[in-house]
């Protein structure tokens, strides 16, 4: 009967500790050197309803990570990333795993920590260096900012009352008097005859200054803007100044200038080269047109009495 009940109670003992989860913590190295990582794990031989909390109470030891948990053959495990950066031996205590509201203890285990061993025949010695001095701030040169611009200032008056304003006052205003705009016109016919351009087969520069000194001239003196116009609004102007007795000309000249415009205007825009005896045929209907178009004089009737 004793042996019966012995063997009952070893069933029933052996079925209990079969029943309970198992809970175990291991780390892959005991033994490390100061900043080396190493790993710490936590595995549950269960499922549902586990909790598994944060590292707490480690003294002497930082977690660098902690991992996802992994589900392996119905078991949980959890693993950690931990260092040290003190040389001794730590504890990693026990940790309280929750199980169905049940609360179990991993085992605490122990970690060297240990220095790094330096070899002190290697290490290279190097001179001890001077004393580093502190920056330059702007009020180290404050007092001399106040120097320079004074100095600057007197630099500029003495340049404006001694070398300025005397070489101004020695300055003459020199007043060129216009000439009229015939004798304008005239005196610019002598000076393109003497550039010798058409002869010089710069025949379109010849015709575009001489276009531009009649029409300058018309400009001029009759205040009109022929430099602006096209060669056909400026014919209109002038008929209508002739055909109202405006100016003294006659159709015959401005009908010359139509044609000295219009040779003008084939020779600048549509390649045209015109022979030598219509160049000078040219260059004298420029000053025949000039010679005989002139506003109308006011006529004053001078009463007496």
């Amino acid at each position: 009967m004793k042996h019966k009940l012995l063997y009952i109670c070893l069933f029933l003992t052996s079925f209990t500790f079969a029943q309970q989860p198992l809970v175990k913590a291991e780390t892959d190295t005991t033994n490390i050197r100061i900043g080396e990582q190493f790993q710490y794990k936590i595995s549950v031989d269960e499922t549902e309803n586990v909790i598994i909390p944060k590292l707490e109470n480690l003294k002497g030891l930082e977690v660098i990570d902690t991992l996802k948990i992994d589900t392996i053959e119905n078991k949980l495990i959890r693993k950690y990333i931990l260092t040290g950066f003190d040389s001794g031996a730590f504890y990693i205590p026990q940790q309280q795993i929750f199980i169905r509201n049940q609360a179990y203890l991993t085992d605490s285990l122990l970690v060297n920590v240990a220095t790094v061993p330096i070899d002190t025949t290697k290490v290279k010695k190097f001179p001890i260096k001077g004393i580093k001095g502190e920056p330059y701030q702007f009020d180290d040169f404050k007092q001399y900012i106040w120097w320079v611009v004074i100095a600057i200032v007197t630099i500029a008056l003495l340049l404006y009352f001694f070398v300025f304003k005397k070489k101004k006052e020695q300055e003459e205003i020199i007043v060129v008097p216009l000439l009229a705009p015939y004798e304008e016109a005239i005196q610019k016919l002598e000076e393109l005859d003497k550039k010798l351009l058409w002869q010089n087969n710069q025949v379109k520069k010849y015709y575009s200054e001489l276009t531009d000194i009649v029409r300058g001239y018309i400009e001029r003196e009759l205040h009109v803007p022929a430099l602006e116009s096209t060669t056909d609004e400026l014919i209109d102007v002038l008929r209508d100044f002739n055909d109202t007795k405006s100016i003294e000309t006659s159709r015959e000249i401005i009908d010359k200038l139509k044609g000295l415009l219009q040779e003008s205007d084939l020779v600048k825009f549509a390649k045209s080269k015109p022979l030598s005896h219509e160049i000078e045929e040219d260059r004298k209907d420029a000053k025949l047109i000039i010679d005989n178009l002139k506003p109308k004089k006011q006529e004053e009737d001078n009463e007496v009495e």
